[in-house]
């Protein structure tokens, strides 16, 4: 790891720093490599960030946190893309992080196609034709 990322150990999430924990068929609090430190630090970030999971089981991290979608198995995939589409049809994504329209206006609409020049992208690759081929008819 030291090679190839620059770092000597462990890296694990940033419990300390988090506000909100969205768990997708991960059960750190029973399978982290640090298990014990993971359930010592669950104790501080459930008083103060919100943790939700999906997952068809009710797993351990599951049990603890503040809402559990026990998704249908298979069906995970679906959720993911219709949580996709909102995020972007309500524009709430990270514009520093993902970029933004160059008119600063949201055209991301149902059924509406949109055109890969109008948006400016920074670390996210090919946004647009991701939404024209497969969001923009979801619902």
């Amino acid at each position: 790891r030291y090679y190839t990322e620059g770092f000597w150990g462990y890296r694990d999430y940033d419990l300390k720093e988090t506000k909100y924990v969205l768990l997708w068929g991960g059960d750190p609090v029973a399978s982290n490599r640090q298990v014990p430190h993971a359930i010592s630090v669950w104790g501080d970030l459930h008083d103060r960030a919100k943790v939700a999971c999906i997952d068809p089981r009710l797993t351990a991290s599951a049990a603890k946190a503040h809402e559990w979608l026990p998704v249908i198995p298979g069906e995970d995939g679906a959720l993911a893309v219709a949580m996709a589409h909102v995020i972007l049809t309500e524009g709430l994504w990270y514009k520093p992080f993902v970029g933004d329209f160059k008119d600063g206006v949201n055209k991301f609409k149902k059924g509406a196609v949109v055109e890969e020049e109008d948006f400016e992208e920074k670390t996210t690759h090919d946004l647009v034709k991701w939404w024209n081929i497969e969001l923009k008819d979801r619902t």
